[in-house]
């Protein structure tokens, strides 16, 4: 842990932490620093300059420098002023005044900081050029309204690891040489600069996560879908979490009414966060609209309901509810007697709980702060960029904030993950063979472990043996060469030259490394990648989770935790999967009459609008979701709904009159952590200090641990071997599509794709074109699929959607996420 240190700012007795930034520390302690490019929890970018200081006499940048001991600063002086206001007057040269018009205005930075210096004259000028506006997919940029901070570049490298963003160089007339003699040199230059700039983008490389459009300060990179749609100062702001996954990060839904005609009826007009702290991935930003519109209670079908409940033998449901709602569920199987079945949340809950009697925790250790702080991470069983956007942003930071590095393990190859770092020098991208994910946890443990009980160390010491290869060196050689001299006379002249021999060398070698198809340098590249790292992070996936050998998978990722270095998370695969988990006693299969919560069913209770009995959606709800950080957030209603909810159906069966649904988060079972608190008394926002104080952070139980394990089975990975005529298939979704309600998202509609994806390779090698028609049979079902490229992957592996109900494709798999298929034109 670093060091406390003690400064002074403005007279201000500070305590802070050794190797914060000025600026960091500033803004913990409520000092105002006025700063446009700067990004909490990313690189300085040094654009703006506004971030000026005075720190024992001397003038800094307040974001790039790091504050030491005894330090005394001054916030301002009148030369810091001078520089603030030219560079703001430079800001406003040949800023469109389209301040009416524009989506920004009213939370504009370059508006609040003028204003703010009382900037009433301009004297600098400069020819402006032509600079015609661009659609970037979900976002619009106008270089005209730019003014070059680099926010965007910035956020898009240090947080969400595409760098498809870039400073690129626009035609403009140079500056006038008398400038630079005549105004503040830090004015200067940063003008200098920005008139030689605009942005680029490389369309190949988004996500389309909208986090550019959230941290730019000005109105040059709106969403297409929310410009010209309304001033930011009508909107009222919902606090509220993201519903679509497992990060629940803070976000607001912004609302007012639809029209001056229909007044009454609200709508969101778009999804803000706070970026300095919370990063907001494409599901949230964009797939708000998802809202069940019911006008008016369905009393004939509501009866139904009620009598069809009196003769359930089943409930199925999956984790994209609240907590409340899955202790309603649970309420209802106990008076019912009937099962309670999730599939996902009953994986999950049997995967900790094995993960537990080796951990010797009833939770994993880690979360995603911690790997934000980690300096090596490791990445196992996820398709990152779609399962959980937000751990591979964290994944991400680590390693570009943190100096860190990495390993990815994974069977598809990912061109999009393969920007996070520099493949050999500060991660390694390990494309294996599926099932082999119980592997590279013992190779884990072979590597990383520490004290290993006797019997796990004798049987991983047993897969090791010394093998010879042949490398190439190359040696330095003098050789003496007799020459003439201009004279004619003969002398001798020495030449170094560079000589490639061959060696044979022993080297360790484990057997494990043969499951993984990978050679013997993947252990000195680990060795390589590991200088000078100390802070470990370990992210599990729900390949590892959903593994035919999970039960050992999870009892191997507790002795990671408990015998290594390596914190541990352990992905929810939705939203409120954790919660789910911990509240709801789960049955593995369903029998005789089912009712389904928005799940295909007998009978069906759908926020989709699909079912029998309408139920609101997430975004018509208050309620808690235990997130991947173990901590109960609470999200609120941003629409109204005006039919029936689950706490009706509950209220009718169990004979009782609870008003509202939030009226169970106090009762939420104190056994599995959670605390007696209402909903109200919970606490909604993120602080300046960067801390998530919203909510509160589950209780974590110690446990009897046994150290148990089970001896690899290599032979599970022949299970997966190709057939003639057969393709390996993969359950994953598009980027930002998780479920069947980010389907019906209007802003996802525009290029809604569901089917089956495959890389260029695969295309051709199948002899398909963009949108053929596949038939797809693989355990024992047949789908007629639509066919789509994705050009985000490459490789033989085709992945197949689940987020369209109407599909049924998770049919087409067991428990695990991968399968083998054939695949015929239809």
């Amino acid at each position: 842990m670093s060091d406390l240190i003690k400064l002074n700012i403005d007279g201000k007795d500070i305590q802070s932490k050794e190797g914060e930034t000025i600026l960091n520390i500033a803004r913990k302690n409520n000092i105002f620093i006025p700063a446009i490019c700067y990004l909490t929890r990313c690189s300085p970018t040094l654009a703006c300059r506004l971030c000026l200081v005075e720190v024992d006499g001397k003038q800094v940048y307040s974001c790039n420098v790091k504050a030491k001991d005894t330090m005394q600063i001054k916030t301002t002086t009148a030369n810091i002023e001078t520089e603030r206001k030219a560079i703001m007057e430079v800001y406003d040269v040949n800023h469109p005044l389209q301040c009416g018009v524009c989506d920004q205005s009213g939370d504009c930075e370059l508006q609040n900081y003028t204003l703010y210096m009382k900037l009433n004259s301009q004297k600098y000028t400069v020819k402006d050029v032509h600079r015609p506006a661009s659609n970037w997919g979900v976002m619009n940029y106008d270089p005209g309204l730019c003014i070059v901070c680099e926010k965007c570049v910035t956020v898009c490298k240090d947080m969400v690891g595409s760098s498809a963003l870039s400073t690129v160089k626009r035609n403009a007339d140079p500056l006038d040489k008398s400038f630079k003699t005549s105004m503040p040199k830090d004015a200067y230059a940063m003008w200098n600069k920005l008139n030689k700039s605009l942005i680029g983008f490389d369309a190949t490389s988004c996500v389309d996560c909208g986090e550019c459009i959230s941290v730019c300060p000005v109105g040059a990179l709106v969403s297409n879908d929310f410009q010209y749609k309304s001033n930011s100062w009508e909107l009222s702001k919902i606090p509220a979490a993201n519903p679509h996954s497992s990060d629940c990060s803070f976000m607001y839904y912004e609302v007012k009414h639809e029209s001056i005609i229909n007044h009454a009826k609200q709508k969101i007009y778009r999804v803000t966060n706070e970026h300095h702290y919370s990063t907001l991935n494409g599901a949230g930003r964009f797939a708000y609209d998802f809202e069940n519109k019911v006008e008016q209670k369905d009393e004939e079908e509501f009866n139904k309901a009620i009598k069809m409940f009196k003769d359930v033998e089943t409930i199925k449901f999956n984790s994209y509810i609240t907590n409340e709602e899955a202790y309603i569920l649970q309420k209802l199987k106990d008076k019912l007697s009937c099962r309670l079945v999730n599939v996902d949340a009953y994986n999950y809950k049997s995967f900790i709980n094995e993960y537990s009697k080796n951990s010797g925790s009833s939770l994993y250790s880690s979360n995603l702060k911690d790997i934000h702080k980690s300096n090596f991470v490791i990445s196992i069983g996820s398709y990152l960029k779609s399962d959980l956007p937000n751990a591979r942003y964290a994944f991400n930071n680590s390693i570009v904030i943190n100096k860190g590095a990495g390993l990815y393990f994974h069977p598809i190859k990912d061109p999009i993950m393969e920007k996070i770092g520099k493949r050999g020098k500060n991660i390694e991208f390990v494309y294996h063979k599926p099932l082999s994910e119980e592997s590279i946890l013992y190779l884990i443990l072979y590597k990383f472990g520490k004290n290993l009980p006797p019997l796990l160390q004798e049987y991983i010491s047993s897969l090791k043996e010394t093998r010879v290869r042949t490398v190439e060196q190359t040696i330095k050689e003098t050789i003496i060469n007799v020459v003439k001299d201009e004279n004619g006379e003969e002398k001798e002249v020495k030449e170094i030259v560079s000589k490639k021999i061959s060696k044979e060398e022993e080297y360790e070698y484990i057997s494990l490394l043969d499951d993984i198809s990978y050679d013997g340098s993947l252990l000195d590249t680990i060795d390589k990648l590991l200088a000078k790292k100390d802070t470990f992070s370990l992210i599990v996936g729900e390949d590892v989770i959903s593994h035919p050998n999970s039960k050992n998978l999870a009892k191997l990722c507790g002795l990671v935790d408990k015998y290594t270095d390596f914190k541990v998370v352990i992905i929810p695969s939705q939203t409120n999967t954790l919660g789910v988990s911990l509240i709801c006693d789960l049955d593995e299969y369903e029998k005789g009459l089912t009712i389904g919560y928005n799940e295909k069913a007998t009978y069906e209770l759908s926020a989709l609008g699909d079912g029998n009995l309408d139920i609101p959606a997430l975004n018509q709800q208050e309620g808690t979701f235990v997130n991947i950080d173990k901590k109960v957030i609470p999200t609120n209603a941003a629409l109204p709904y005006k039919g029936y909810t689950l706490n009706d159906i509950a209220n009718n069966i169990l004979d009782i009159d609870v008003e509202h649904t939030i009226e169970y988060t106090k009762e939420l079972p104190k056994q599995k952590g959670f605390k007696e608190i209402d909903f109200d008394d919970l606490v909604n926002n993120i602080n300046n200090s960067s801390e998530d104080t919203r909510g509160y952070t589950l209780e974590t139980f110690n446990c009897q641990t046994n150290d148990s394990f089970d001896k690899l089975n290599s032979s599970i990975l022949k299970n997966l071997e190709n057939k003639e005529n057969e393709t390996l298939i993969y359950r994953a979704n598009p980027i930002n599509q998780f479920n069947e309600f980010t389907a019906i998202a209007h802003e996802f509609q525009k290029n809604l794709e569901s089917g089956l994806f495959v890389s260029k390779e695969l295309m051709n090698k199948l002899n398909l074109q963009q949108n053929d028609k596949v038939i797809v049979n693989a355990n024992n079902t047949q789908i007629q699929l639509n066919t789509y490229i994705d050009e985000q992957i490459s490789g033989d592996i085709a992945y197949i959607s689940t987020f369209d109900k109407k599909l049924n494709t998770k049919n087409l798999f067991n428990t695990y996420r991968y399968n083998n298929a054939v695949i015929t034109k239809a």
